[in-house]
């Protein structure tokens, strides 16, 4: 058994999908989609996928079981497919806010569960993806790791830390575009045009990422570097300091955490 059925292929499903077989670890046919309606699988279909609008159908044979859908709907798709999972499958979650313990409720305790928290760059193959378990053994949590591998960077964590993960890295992705778009509001301010001044933001933020990738340096140990005694920079960035900006990032870090840690039970 070396299917893979992926249900609930919207954006984050479908990426994986692309990334898995663009990085050569299935072939398209190897693995089957799912929606509520065919007509929606269109794209997929000629790109080799197989598709299906049957849970319960797409599942038989699957080695893995991605479960991607919203944490308001994976109650309902487990339902379906829980009388024809089999103990030797693999679920995958991709449901924030919702536990191991959560899924085996409903489809069996006997089941091997991996909780799995990607965010929106999967789509260009840049996720920050972090992976939790209850009990499921290392070689399972492995292969789940080479999936997700496949669309960008990976941390195991523990099962308690996975409401957070979503606030750092899933929610994380909308407050750092935030911060691009304030920056090139400032530019704006400052003379530019507005195209400019996105396009000189987003560079200057991959820029930051990057450096910072790629030396393993601590962010302090950079800002050190362009920050000169009366300078420029260590004016502005101590006037954003007064005004906020660290406070204000890790309490919008701590609200969400905050707010993942229900959304299965809403």
């Amino acid at each position: 058994m070396s299917k893979l059925t992926i249900i609930g292929s919207g954006n984050i499903g479908f990426s994986l999908a692309k990334g898995l077989v663009k990085s050569n670890i299935y072939q398209a046919g190897d693995i089957v989609l799912t929606r509520r309606t065919l007509a929606s699988l269109e794209e997929e279909a000629k790109q080799g996928f197989g598709v299906s609008a049957n849970n319960a159908e797409a599942i038989q044979g699957a080695e893995i079981i991605v479960l991607a859908v919203l944490p308001q709907q994976i109650k309902k798709v487990m339902e379906e497919i829980a009388p024809v999972v089999q103990r030797d499958q693999i679920i995958v979650s991709v449901a924030s806010g919702v536990s191991c313990q959560d899924v085996k409720e409903v489809l069996g305790q006997d089941k091997t569960v991996v909780r799995v928290m990607p965010n929106t760059a999967i789509a260009i193959g840049q996720s920050m993806t972090c992976i939790a378990t209850d009990n499921a053994d290392a070689e399972v949590v492995k292969k789940v790791e080479k999936l997700f591998e496949a669309v960008g960077s990976v941390v195991v964590i523990n099962e308690d830390l996975m409401t957070s993960a979503t606030a750092l890295c899933a929610c994380g992705i909308a407050f750092f575009l935030r911060a691009i778009r304030a920056a090139s509001q400032g530019g704006v301010e400052i003379g530019f045009h507005a195209h400019d001044a996105l396009k000189m933001a987003i560079q200057t933020a991959k820029g930051a990422a990057d450096l910072l990738l790629q030396t393993h340096s601590h962010p302090e140990s950079e800002i050190d570097k362009v920050t000169s005694p009366k300078g420029c920079t260590i004016a502005g960035l101590n006037e954003m300091e007064h005004n906020g900006l660290s406070s204000a990032f890790i309490k919008g870090i701590k609200l969400s955490a905050k707010k993942a840690g229900g959304l299965y039970n809403e």
